[in-house]
């Protein structure tokens, strides 16, 4: 489908005659009705229409296909002088307003102007459609739409929680689901026909394009989809193109009015982020991909049995924390309902459950454990999780996220950075860093926020689930900035929570000699710990590590230096000193360096295996 076509510069053209006339009519029969600012003429004898201009189509959408509209013209009136010693006339421009109607499925053959008056203001239309005939439908409108059409097509869905069987309700709609090879590369997943047509699908076996008939009223859609995707996604397909029927076929019969030959929306992936002007087939995108999921889970039902499974774990779990079943409740809404992890983690959002923004989080090869936060905290386009390599590129290049951070004070745990205190950390049995469980429940207290925006993957066919749309499957990835204000670990919290640490760390590092040596044995004995101490955590021997306290291993590495100051689990600051005075420095175009500077900037409270496994997994050479 062409991307914008307009319904105003069509009825300009194919009925301007119709328009014409009836304006004739109108000043011929009400000549005295007419607000004609006249300049030169004293007494109106004669008064001709000489000339109009549509300039505006406002358009209301009726049932089937029928629609009316109210057409506005400024029109181009002579009048003349009635008093014969007079040879005056004036220009003069009046608007006015025709109230039409026709019946699309008609190809507006039986157009008809209902009524023709003076353009005082423009009515407000009860379903108003845009100039492609696609409806305005807004965001706070969603729900009561999907609301309308279950009512019309769907309506046990709306008294009993349920899944819609796709094929039942296109077979409703008068539409048939067939199965077809539609693309080689399956760029296309689904596509609905309105007329009946000559379609091109795709021979795996001839490999090659062949020509199939294809019935008005069709939905196809591609079976690799199947095997590709999941069932729910599928469902979502057929759901997607029924909105498509029900929503966009006037969209669809003014392209037809431009160019017969059209006989489909066909509904493909597409890499890439379009900017925010949006033409009409993105409006109709837009608008499926919302109502589909809305659709498939109705708010009211939808919340009755999330309520009744959220009770069900709780109990089986003997837990009263909601993070502790929010993923067995995800995917269990998401069998019920028949549709994607995705699509119900993103519905139980919409229910009111924040706590589902924390849930299902893939990054670095795994999900993140849950987390909850205070109502509100984040906007839909935010995150606490982001991963090792958005950390190190915003600790970076971000100077507010680095002077926020650089005095040690964040620590870089689970995908979060979170403020370094022992009520949001602590180490389980085996030594490894985590969040304690008052910080998965008070993110909004220990851990700053990022930004997200869409940087490639499929964004019409995500539009809706963009921003959340961070699961193992996923095929978007975005652009993560520090959040600029909104972290919820203030410096008043911080100041409060870390005085004490902050301040001996501070002490040290203003007694720090100026010589490489002397800065060692101090931070040693600060401490308090062996060379034989040193030498398990760091895996140097003890004859090494003592012949580099006493300057005696000029052969030493900038390695060896590192593995030090992380055994001693030496702030950033006072690392940042050690390196500095010790022979050896970090090349910052070294890409190894750049992540030994970031474990000593955000990991260096953490154990020796645990920045081992750090560094081993992100292709830094081992230390």
């Amino acid at each position: 489908m062409a991307g914008n076509r307009s319904f105003t510069d069509y009825v300009a053209s194919r009925f301007y005659n119709e328009f014409y006339s009836a304006i004739e009519k109108y000043i011929g029969k009400n000549p005295d009705n007419l607000d004609l600012n006249l300049r030169k003429v004293r007494n109106i004898g004669n008064v001709s229409l000489a000339d109009l201009e549509v300039k505006l189509v406002s358009i209301n959408d009726l049932p089937d296909m029928k629609i009316e509209f109210d057409v506005i013209v400024e029109a181009e009136i002579e009048a003349t002088e009635a008093d014969h010693h007079y040879d005056d006339y004036d220009q003069c421009h009046q608007w006015f307003i025709l109230r039409c109607t026709g019946d699309l499925a008609l190809n507006l053959d039986d157009f008809e102007i209902a009524s023709i008056s003076i353009y005082s203001q423009k009515n407000k239309m009860p379903k108003p459609m845009s100039d492609a005939l696609v409806p305005y439908i807004s965001k706070e409108e969603l729900e009561t739409v999907a609301y309308d059409f279950l009512c019309r097509y769907y309506p046990e869905t709306l008294k009993t929680p349920m899944a819609i069987e796709p094929l039942k309700l296109a077979a409703r709609m008068g539409l048939e689901v067939k199965i077809a090879d539609i693309a080689e590369n399956l760029s296309t997943f689904g596509q609905v026909f309105f007329h009946d047509y000559e379609a091109e699908f795709y021979d795996p076996g001839k490999n090659q394009k062949v020509c199939t008939p294809v019935k008005a009223g069709t939905i196809v859609v591609d079976p690799k989809a199947f095997f590709l995707r999941n069932i729910g996604n599928v469902n979502n397909t057929v759901v997607h193109e029924c909105v498509h029927w029900d929503k966009h076929r006037k969209a669809f019969e003014l392209e037809r009015l431009y160019n017969s030959s059209a006989s489909t929306i066909k509904c493909q992936v597409a890499g890439g982020m379009k900017g925010s002007n949006r033409d009409a087939t993105d409006w109709m995108e837009w608008q499926a991909n919302a109502l589909a999921p809305k659709i498939q889970m109705p708010l009211a039902m939808f919340k009755t049995k999330a309520f009744e499974l959220i009770k069900q774990y709780r109990n089986e779990l003997g837990t009263s924390e909601l993070i502790d079943v929010i993923e067995l409740v995800i995917d269990a809404l998401a069998a019920f309902f028949r549709v994607s992890r995705t699509a119900a983690k993103i519905r139980m959002i919409d229910a009111g459950y924040e706590e589902a923004m924390g849930a299902f989080i893939y990054i670095d090869g795994r999900y993140v454990k849950p987390h909850r936060f205070k109502k509100g905290a984040l906007q839909r386009n935010q995150t606490f999780s982001i991963s090792a390599v958005d950390a190190a590129i915003q600790s970076l290049i971000n100077q507010e996220l680095n002077s926020l951070i650089k005095d040690g004070s964040y620590q870089y745990v689970d995908a979060h950075f979170v403020l370094n205190h022992p009520k949001y950390l602590e180490q389980d049995i085996f030594g490894q860093t985590r969040l304690t469980d008052y910080a998965r429940t008070h993110m909004d207290e220990c851990c700053l926020v990022f930004d997200l925006s869409v940087r490639a993957g499929c964004a019409e066919r995500y539009h809706s689930e963009c921003f959340l749309n961070r699961d193992e499957t996923s095929t978007i990835s975005f652009d993560i900035v520090y959040g600029k204000g909104y972290q919820f670990a203030s410096q008043e919290n911080k100041a409060k929570l870390l005085a004490n640490e902050l301040a001996e760390n501070a002490r040290i590092y203003n007694e720090l000699p100026n010589s490489f040596t002397g800065s060692l044995k101090m931070v040693k004995d600060w401490r308090k710990v062996t060379f034989k101490e040193l030498e398990a955590r760091t895996m140097l021997s003890e004859r090494t590590i003592r012949r580099i306290f006493n300057g005696e291993e000029p052969g030493g590495s900038i390695n060896s230096v590192i593995l030090i100051c992380l055994g001693l689990h030496l702030p950033p600051e006072i690392s940042n000193h050690i390196i500095d005075k010790s022979p050896f420095s970090l090349n910052n175009n070294d890409q190894s360096h750049q992540w030994y500077r970031f474990v000593l900037t955000h990991l260096y409270p953490q154990s020796m295996d645990e920045i081992r496994s750090f560094l081993q997994k992100h292709g830094a050479d081992p230390l």
